[in-house]
């Protein structure tokens, strides 16, 4: 009965943050109906017919737009959407129960937080960290220890947050200490001060590719470096367990693999 309680109350949070992949992407019936775990094979035969949603980081805000779509061609019958944000709050929503079947986040150790909520995890890609900064670079920002300038405006996610914790494992390793003017709740938040208002921000290398002629970015040399790793898991609660397997399955394909990494996101 809890578990039923802590759905109801999460539901209406995904809702708001849901996003549909086309016009045709539909929902469970008046009744809540869905597909389960035994639904028929869709036309192509390659995955269950469902309507699935999957709780992303928001760093794979557009690479997964476009494997959404992907998909949905491939199986005609499956309609995929996309909720976007910080990993943490997307962990946050599963464990409060929300009417989810997918869940993808920007590191194993908020993905593990989950473990009692989730199947088995396959990371499906990696990706690394660059600073942004101003469109023309006009603090001249040249490499992390720039940083720790008390004159720059610099902007970070928060620890928190899978990016804004790299951020800080790189900031120490180089012995650089930061006073971000903000900590912000998701990776594409950084980058959207940095093109209206910070000086500096550090980022995903995929991100900083999102805003060409919006920002400018300084390469972080991989010594300096941290690797994110982005693994993806059906959700036990699911009501379409083999739709939400197939999903996670399917991003470690070929075609699968190179949209990702026509984006900017490195092999597993």
């Amino acid at each position: 009965m809890d578990r039923v309680i802590r759905r109801r109350a999460a539901a209406a949070a995904v809702a708001a943050l849901v996003l549909p992949l086309a016009a045709a992407c539909g929902s469970s019936d008046d009744n809540g109906k869905k597909a389960d775990s035994g639904a028929s094979a869709s036309a192509s035969g390659k995955a269950p017919a469902a309507d699935l949603t999957v709780l992303a980081a928001a760093s794979l805000t557009d690479v997964f737009k476009t494997a959404g779509d992907t998909y949905m061609k491939e199986n005609p019958g499956t309609k995929v959407k996309f909720s976007f944000a910080g990993s943490q709050d997307l962990v946050a929503q599963v464990k409060q129960g929300a009417p989810a079947d997918v869940l993808v986040t920007a590191d194993t150790k908020t993905m593990d937080s989950a473990k009692s909520e989730v199947g088995p995890q396959t990371v499906i890609a990696k990706n690394r960290l660059v600073i942004v900064t101003q469109k023309g670079n006009p603090d001249h920002v040249g490499s992390l220890k720039d940083l720790a300038n008390p004159k720059l405006s610099v902007v970070l996610a928060a620890p928190s947050v899978p990016v804004g914790n790299y951020a800080a494992q790189v900031l120490k390793k180089q012995h650089v200490t930061v006073h971000p003017k903000s900590e912000e709740t998701d990776v594409r938040s950084v980058l959207t001060k940095v093109e209206t208002s910070a000086d500096a921000g550090i980022v995903y290398k995929t991100d900083a590719a999102t805003a060409p002629g919006k920002v400018d970015t300084v390469t972080i040399p991989d010594s300096q470096n941290a690797v994110a790793s982005y693994p993806a898991a059906a959700i036990k609660d699911s009501k379409q367990s083999a739709a939400a397997q197939a999903f996670v399955k399917w991003l470690s394909t070929p075609e699968a693999q190179s949209i990702l990494q026509k984006a900017g996101f490195q092999q597993p």
